[in-house]
């Protein structure tokens, strides 16, 4: 099947994509067109018009900002994967990176794109969430920025209104000199979309007590979320008390079933992906980086 009729259009900067996106209902942002570009052609996508905003410089590329690392969002998924300032001050994302598709798809996929479409089962978004990242957003008023938590509302919906279109993603650095990741998931094939993913950053401090702990699940429902474990903060985290902590913050997430899992497997799935993810990151934590050591 091909494509139904569409205009297109490449502008040049992200003011006249806004004012693009602003004159048509049913225009739609084309990025890395992983996802869209399939969409079109089997017509469960028909914009009236395409904007495409890859080429435009000023939302691409990789800045430390303050305590924050600003991804723009027309940057492909693998010049993060390979970014040294990402490994070093973003390293759950770096890890969660490998599990988004294949080789190919990074080559040319978004981190805006990814966090645009808004799938509940993306890596990339859920790690947004786990890490309490603002998305960024422009529109013919000027600039505006929300919660990751905030932006995502719905299985591919977020709170973007007509006329919006995302320009970076802000990911808030920790600065803590201990800090462990894990990333994991559960799908039916390497690189197929999760049935359950699960994301932890842990900072101990010198005692080995957990000084700062983010969790994150996705898959279960229809948006990746953040799950509470803040009773683990001061606490030494071993086998029990994670499982305790993870049983907790699980209890009473609402879960989903189709046709690939049931809503149980799913939420068995959770609380094992949950324990690992969190163990993993406190084993990681017990390793310090070798300039850390030295400033030691």
């Amino acid at each position: 099947m091909k494509a139904a009729q569409f205009e297109y259009a490449r502008p040049d900067t992200i003011a006249e994509a806004c004012e693009l996106l602003a004159q048509h209902d049913n225009a739609r942002v084309l990025a890395g067109g992983q996802t869209l570009v399939p969409m079109l052609a089997m017509r469960l996508a028909r914009p009236s018009k395409l904007v495409d905003i890859y080429r435009i410089q000023s939302i691409k590329g990789i800045e430390p900002r303050n305590d924050a690392i600003v991804i723009g969002a027309a940057t492909r998924q693998v010049e993060v994967e390979r970014s040294t300032a990402a490994r070093r001050y973003l390293p759950l994302l770096s890890r969660a990176l490998p599990w988004v598709g294949h080789p190919p798809t990074r080559n040319r996929g978004t981190v805006g794109g990814s966090i645009a479409n808004a799938d509940p089962s993306a890596e990339i978004p859920l790690v947004a969430v786990t890490l309490g990242a603002e998305i960024e957003i422009a529109n013919l008023d000027g600039n505006s920025s929300m919660p990751a938590d905030d932006f995502f509302i719905g299985a591919m919906v977020t709170s973007a209104m007509p006329g919006d279109c995302l320009t970076s993603v802000r990911f808030p650095v920790w600065r803590e000199k201990r800090i462990g990741t894990a990333f994991q998931e559960v799908s039916a094939r390497k690189s197929d979309f999760a049935f359950v993913a699960a994301a932890a950053q842990v900072a101990l401090d010198e005692e080995g007590q957990c000084e700062r702990i983010a969790l994150g699940v996705g898959g279960l429902g229809d948006r990746p979320i953040s799950l509470d474990v803040g009773s683990a903060v001061g606490a030494r985290l071993d086998k029990a008390s994670i499982e305790e902590i993870v049983r907790g913050a699980c209890r009473h997430l609402e879960t989903y079933g189709d046709l690939h899992a049931s809503a149980e497997y799913r939420s068995r799935v959770a609380v094992a992906l949950c324990s690992r993810v969190l163990r993993d990151s406190v084993v990681d934590a017990g390793r310090l980086p070798a300039d850390l050591e030295q400033a030691q």
